[in-house]
């Protein structure tokens, strides 16, 4: 019987959430199971979250003995990770299950299935659950059949930063390079348009709010603007997106947190593969997202998104 799991996915915020539904099909299948989840510092807030998983494992604490001790029936490593590997086949977990794709895996699984994320049409988080397949799960599960499994808690703290009398909307402008962004200037122009109903929070860390400034100081003087970059922690941060009215984003970890608290979620998206919305669009009942071409600007790449368009979706959720 398959009842102790150690999913391992040891990368960003928005892939781990993208990996939850995993933990909640799991469940739906095993209800006993206890569901371990293999990350790191930084993402162990987003994985407490999910009430699918029992318990936070933390990458640099991971030895022998200790996964020895959880006595486990089965590990999925849906992110390829050779020291974890190596480790749980020395461990003797019954059942290793990993992408054929990865050579290591080959010496360390010995359930292998075979696809292709960088050529794949599909969405990562249906990717993702390929791997359970050898579980005997039926992994044909639809986009939309998602966010119920993400197990997501929304806290009952409230933020006295929030209007009750406004559209309270958060925009997180910056992605640490790791997504196609779009202009400050263009953001600028969007808050500008809103109608005063709305209440805007600039989000970020403290170094993007920094880089925000030297962009485009006058927005965060804007009457309708907060800037609140630099101000929370990870866990903090989810408590805050989870109680906005909204969320504006290109493709990135806050996006995606923001899709699984059931707030409304725009992402920014380019139209090219492998970054497009077809393979991390954010899953949320009231996620949506617009794709555009990238242009060339000051040497730098950027969304070439309309600024109309951003405002009309934005505006569809009053």
């Amino acid at each position: 019987m398959v009842n102790r799991i150690l999913i391992s996915r040891t990368d960003s915020i928005g892939d781990i959430i993208l990996t939850l539904p995993m933990a909640g099909i799991l469940k739906k299948h095993f209800p006993d199971c206890t569901i371990f989840f293999l990350g790191n510092d930084y993402t162990k807030s987003i994985i407490e979250n999910s009430s699918f998983i029992d318990q936070f494992l933390n990458v640099k604490d991971l030895t022998i003995e200790g996964i020895c001790q959880l006595e486990l029936n089965a590990v999925i490593h849906v992110f390829p990770n050779k020291d974890v590997a190596r480790l749980a086949k020395k461990a003797q977990v019954p059942i290793r299950i990993g992408t054929s794709h990865r050579v290591f895996h080959w010496v360390t699984c010995n359930k292998l299935i075979s696809f292709s994320r960088k050529k794949s049409d599909l969405h990562e988080a249906i990717l993702n659950l390929k791997l359970i397949q050898p579980l005997g799960i039926d992994s044909s599960y639809k986009v939309d059949d998602l966010p119920k499994f993400y197990g997501w808690k929304v806290s009952d703290t409230s933020f006295k930063e929030f209007a009750t009398d406004k559209f309270n909307l958060v925009i997180h402008m910056k992605s640490k390079g790791s997504a196609a962004e779009w202009p400050v200037s263009n953001y600028m122009e969007l808050v500008k348009t809103l109608p005063k109903v709305y209440q805007v929070y600039i989000t970020g860390t403290k170094a993007e709010g920094e880089l925000i400034q030297n962009e485009c100081p006058e927005i965060m003087n804007l009457e309708n603007v907060k800037d609140v970059t630099g101000l929370f922690n990870l866990k903090d941060f989810i408590t805050f997106i989870g109680h906005a009215d909204g969320l504006l984003a290109c493709s990135t970890g806050p996006l995606h947190i923001a899709a699984a608290s059931g707030i409304h979620a725009l992402g920014l998206y380019p139209d090219q593969k492998p970054m497009h919305a077809g393979r991390w669009a954010p899953i949320g009942e009231k996620a949506q997202f617009i794709e555009s071409n990238i242009i060339e600007s000051n040497g730098k790449s950027y969304l070439n998104t309309d600024v109309q368009e951003v405002l009309s979706v934005i505006e569809s959720w009053r």
